[in-house]
């Protein structure tokens, strides 16, 4: 893959690898919500189907992304933290421990702490060399019978430490437990699969690698949910919510497959269709081939970073399209801060890591940007 930068209104005298804080809008998606935006001129053109179409379509997009044949297992959400309460109201564990890992993002850590009968057994980060590694066996490890679930990201949204899905699955099935992955740092950039890593719930935010508009994204639900009561009781996500004229015969029963924990009122015919027009592009990429391009970006700036005193996870526990670097003990804060300014360089400070997150639209010349700019504040 080349550079897409001409999908995008960048400006060029700004390195943007800060694509994990949000996503800039690709063209496509721009135009698409601004057409959304002048169907509100004529309502009348707006009909009963178009309520469900474009929904029907980001099920069906999302789902070739995530690597499911299963369209109606994929709902609609405005946030994870809608998406996890949906999952905590529903574990068929009432109580037990919730495995959450350090520093994780608090939309998927307030909503297990909001439950009672739920204890949060938080894995701190070990100070150890190989320090993806010891975490991922620390989270193995604290996985027993009194697990109600795991929930976890598949990378760690500060730092981009990779933890071990498919092994985490595997021991909670042995205990009965469930697996709940915030995606949101991940889907989208990072080839994915429900079939392999089989979650129970997979719950993403569209604002980020999904290169959506903010307030709108997905979650997926296995059969663990199929008979939950979602957390909001709304007309769409009720049997036979098609026939507009029969609304007024209230239906207990709920629609078809995981639909029922769909947010109302998410046929927003603005967002929806910026959403979709971000879905298609990114199968039109495909994730694989956004990491292969971020891999090949970064590849030479590892290690010149590191030469310089850098600390960078190793590699078997990191990912190309979002990663953290440690400064040398002798380097301020401040003075990352200010060469980053200086450089024009625009990334997040996560913790005690430098958050670089880049995605189709960089190239050597804002990664080059990046290392003149740490190289700088070695210097000072």
């Amino acid at each position: 893959m080349k550079c897409q930068r001409d999908k995008f209104n960048l400006q060029r005298k700004v390195a943007y690898l800060n694509c994990a804080y949000m996503s800039p809008l690709l063209k496509k998606v721009e135009k698409a919500g601004i057409k959304g935006m002048k169907a509100k001129r004529k309502p009348f053109h707006i009909k009963p189907e178009h309520f469900f179409k474009d929904g029907d379509s980001a099920r069906i997009h999302f789902s070739k992304i995530i690597d499911s044949d299963e369209p109606d297992r994929s709902v609609l959400i405005p946030s994870v933290s809608y998406g996890i309460a949906n999952a905590v109201k529903n574990l068929p564990k009432k109580k037990g421990s919730i495995i959450l890992v350090n520093g994780q993002f608090p939309s998927n850590v307030y909503p297990w702490l909001s439950e009672k009968n739920y204890k949060a057994n938080i894995i701190e980060a070990p100070k150890a060399k190989n320090r993806g590694e010891a975490w991922n066996n620390k989270i193995l490890d604290a996985i027993d019978q009194e697990t109600a679930a795991v929930a976890i990201g598949n990378v760690h949204w500060a730092d981009g430490t990779l933890f071990s899905l498919d092994e985490i699955r595997q021991k909670t099935r042995k205990h009965d437990a469930a697996l709940v992955i915030d995606g949101t740092q991940s889907v989208g950039a990072l080839p994915f699969s429900v079939r392999d890593t089989d979650p129970d719930a997979l719950v993403c935010a569209g604002y980020k690698w999904l290169m959506g508009p903010y307030s709108i994204g997905m979650a997926y639900y296995g059969s663990m949910f199929d008979q939950g009561t979602p957390i909001e009781e709304n007309w769409i996500n009720r049997l036979g919510a098609e026939d507009f004229g029969g609304l007024v015969n209230y239906q207990s029963e709920y629609q078809r497959g995981s639909l029922r924990y769909e947010v109302g009122e998410h046929s927003n015919f603005i967002l929806l269709p910026m959403f979709n027009a971000a879905l298609k592009q990114i199968l039109r990429w495909s994730p694989d081939e956004i990491q292969s391009y971020c891999t090949e970006l970064i590849s030479p700036v590892i290690p010149e970073l590191m030469s310089l005193g850098y600390s960078i996870e190793n590699e078997a526990y990191r990912v190309s399209h979002l990663f953290g670097i440690r400064i040398p003990k002798n380097v301020s804060n401040e003075d990352i801060q200010k060469q980053l300014k200086i450089h024009k360089v625009n990334v997040s400070m996560r913790g005690d890591a430098i958050r670089i997150s880049p995605n189709v639209y960089n190239d050597q010349k804002d990664t080059g940007k990046l290392v003149r700019a740490l190289k700088s504040a070695i210097s000072k």
